[in-house]
């Protein structure tokens, strides 16, 4: 019981000691702020005297209201000087802004002359494109056309409200551009149908490299073992040695690899459309029996077997049974280049 009395006695003690505390900082603060206040309504009388015999004028003045108008004075000056900085910063970046619109502007006025001479070049583009669906059918272009003809796009056409006129000219062309599309892929599928049957048919010189010189020509001849007229069914040709490498003039299946005592060593090829070609005289066959050969591909070497008076390659083009020159064959892809760039 006594430790609890004690214990009770500590708590009252230090209560009351906290307690006391806070009464005297409450008074302390409580005088300060009287302190101060007795010290911001402190009169103060302030004398304008004048040179002459005038009235005197003074009035009174308090501490408060000297603080409060150095407090709205310091205030103004400061606002003042924020304004300042803040007009200056703002005519920095407005320059800023104004050599930026200067620099769109060119840019601009680069853009127009850009799209007048894009405008100049697809003038020249409708007049090709419609030259070449021309020549490529009569009636191509009146029926493969875009709708969006280009002649009708150099029309008088009146630009939407707030576009620029550029803009408008560039999105017609560009209308007219994607219209255009179709007929130009059935154009490069019309051109690879024709890039595909030139190597389904003989068409290119049968030595690599476009070596050798015609010996011998389609028709009629003279034996030159004999000395009498006959009907050479190919033509010679010769590049006065053996061993240059023969080529197959179009995609094909090996069907005949044999030697024989007039051709010697020959392959004949079979192509589609019922087209055949012989390389006889050779050195030795590359090709095997039953073999797929592409155009352009190896086959053989210029040789002298068989019924030869030197080294030359004996070329022949049959369509079925019937023999056809192949020298008109051998010039078919140059003609036809030769059209395309005229």
């Amino acid at each position: 019981m006594g430790s609890v009395h004690e214990y009770k006695r500590l708590e009252n003690s230090i209560v009351q000691k906290i307690k006391g505390a806070v009464i005297a900082a409450g008074h302390g603060i409580i005088g300060v702020l009287r302190a101060i206040g007795y010290f911001l309504a402190r009169r103060y009388t302030v004398v304008f005297v004048p040179h002459s015999e005038k009235k005197v004028y003074n009035f009174q003045i308090t501490v408060l209201s000297v603080f409060l108008f150095f407090l709205v004075v310091g205030s103004i000056a400061g606002a003042s000087l924020w304004y300042g900085v803040s007009y200056n910063s703002t005519q920095n970046v407005l320059f800023g802004k104004d050599s930026r619109l200067k620099e769109v502007q060119a840019s601009l006025d680069q853009l127009r002359d850009e799209t007048a001479l894009l405008l100049r070049e697809a003038r020249g583009f409708e007049m090709a494109f419609s030259g070449a669906l021309s020549a490529l059918s009569p009636d191509f272009k009146t029926q493969k056309s875009p709708s969006g003809d280009l002649g009708s796009f150099f029309n008088i056409r009146e630009t939407p409200e707030g576009m620029l006129q550029e803009v408008d000219d560039v999105r017609r062309l560009s209308a007219y551009l994607s219209s255009a599309a179709e007929p130009v892929k059935e154009i490069g599928a019309m051109l690879n149908s024709q890039s595909a049957l030139l190597t389904e048919i003989p068409s290119i010189w049968p030595i690599k490299g476009g070596l050798g010189h015609i010996s011998m020509y389609f028709g009629q001849n003279e034996n030159p073992f004999s000395g009498q007229h006959y009907i050479h069914k190919g033509i010679d040709i010769s590049t006065y040695r053996s061993g240059d490498p023969v080529l197959a003039t179009a995609d094909g299946q090996v069907v005949t690899i044999d030697y024989t005592e007039d051709f010697g060593n020959y392959v004949l090829i079979k192509h589609k459309h019922g087209y055949y070609t012989r390389y006889a005289h050779l050195l030795s066959p590359r090709a095997r029996l039953g073999q797929r050969v592409q155009q352009g591909e190896v086959i053989g070497y210029i040789g002298n077997t068989g019924l030869s008076t030197g080294p030359h390659l004996h070329y022949e083009i049959r369509i079925g049974s019937d023999v056809v020159d192949p020298y008109r064959y051998i010039n078919i892809r140059s003609s036809i280049a030769a059209k395309q760039g005229r």
